[in-house]
């Protein structure tokens, strides 16, 4: 490990600012609001900034809040982004700071990434040791699946009126310890693409299945020649899921329904693969759809993109993550098959996404009893000023 260069941003600058870090994390937490409707999260985080000293954009993309400050004379610019939204579940935590708002809650963590980067925000302003300009950028609607709020704040012209040079962001982990960092170059979170089909028979009754054209066997048919879309098509080295997650059809049981209908998760880390697997899934749900003498309606959806992250970026962020916790809580993150709106992003800057210890034996993402790990906190917070000091070379060293 290389000797710690004290003129950079230090875990322990961030250890007299844990408890204000932990008090603004429970404060989000209690209080979620779903994604579009970020309106009071977005208030109290531009309200910070504005006090720190910040330049403050706000509805940038809906609720998305965008806050700059420059120090020295460099040139040279990066970003940063948090997530804020909250998810559609009843929390289950019993926690003393527990969600406020019955059916919303932080089950993702988004609480977390914006404390960490509301205390780098904090930190940067008061000491300014960087030469150039930082981009806060705090995100809505992460979790909205479609029309997300990287989409969004793109549309609302992000790019043209923030310019940047290169774009970070992170999530937590469960079952990484707390306060490790894990990075990957190259492609990390899948491509998440959405599939329904309606298969349509022709009903009748369930004593003549001879005189109909039954929806639901060609759906189970159709299920089970899913299953070799990967196994049969996809390189064994590759990696890619296709899941049928609904399967609904009639309300009788001596009734065979008109119409059957399923829908499919898809997930993907290659371009071509993705493509491979919307070309494969459609034309074998038409064979076997009119293999049965049925007809079949697809809607594929295409979701968030693939997050792929660069190399020098990754490189970059890896040394500045080992100088800051050393090399052993530093590590190579495995792929993950969930998706990230973060990849919008990366499609036009260069970057790199990370992930955040959340211990090890913390409830998995999106269940009703996580909760973000607080002893993760001042280092997400660290790495990002260290980051941000490293990458636009602070000024007064």
């Amino acid at each position: 490990m290389p000797a710690l260069d004290n003129s950079f941003a230090r875990v322990s600058d961030f250890e007299a600012m844990e408890a204000d870090l932990r008090a603004t994390r429970r404060y989000l937490h209690a209080n979620p609001e779903l994604s579009h409707e970020e309106a009071e999260t977005a208030r109290y985080v531009a309200d910070k900034l504005t006090a720190w000293g910040y330049e403050v954009t706000r509805n940038v993309g809906g609720h998305g809040v965008v806050a700059r400050l420059s120090s020295g004379t460099g040139t040279g610019s990066i970003a940063i982004r948090a997530d804020m939204d909250a998810l559609p579940i009843t929390e289950e935590t019993g926690l003393p700071y527990a969600s406020l708002q019955p059916g919303k809650m932080h089950a993702c963590g988004h609480d977390g990434h914006t404390a960490v980067l509301l205390g780098t925000a904090e930190y940067l302003a008061r000491t300014r040791r960087f030469d150039g300009t930082v981009t806060l950028i705090f995100q809505p609607a992460e979790e909205a699946g479609k029309i997300s709020g990287a989409q969004a704040m793109i549309a609302d012209g992000l790019f043209e009126r923030f310019p940047f040079d290169a774009i970070f962001g992170l999530h937590n982990h469960p079952g990484a310890p707390e306060g490790t960092i894990l990075l990957r170059s190259g492609p990390m979170m899948a491509a998440a693409d959405t599939v329904t089909m309606a298969i349509r028979g022709k009903g009748g009754h369930a004593s003549r299945p001879h005189l109909t054209i039954d929806p639901v066997v060609v759906a189970c048919h159709l299920v089970v020649a899913l299953q070799t879309v990967v196994s049969r098509n996809i390189d064994p080295t590759q990696t890619a899921v296709v899941t049928v997650g609904t399967i609904h059809a009639g309300q009788a049981v001596n009734v065979i329904p008109e119409e059957a209908r399923l829908a499919l998760s898809v997930r993907s880390f290659e371009p071509t693969i993705r493509d491979l697997l919307e070309e494969r899934i459609v034309r074998l749900a038409r064979s076997v759809a009119e293999g049965h003498g049925a007809s079949i309606e697809i809607d594929y959806e295409r979701g968030y993109p693939v997050v792929v992250n660069t190399e020098a970026e990754t490189a970059f962020a890896r040394i500045v993550a080992e100088e800051l916790v050393g090399a052993d809580k530093v590590a190579t993150c495995q792929l993950i098959p969930g998706s990230e709106d973060f990849a919008y992003f990366l499609e036009h800057r260069p970057g790199s996404f990370l992930r955040l210890g959340n211990g090890l034996n913390s409830p998995i993402l999106h269940s009703a009893q996580y909760d973000f790990a607080d002893d993760s906190l001042t280092v997400g917070a660290a790495m990002w000023a260290r980051l941000v000091e490293r990458y636009l070379q602070a000024a007064t060293r």
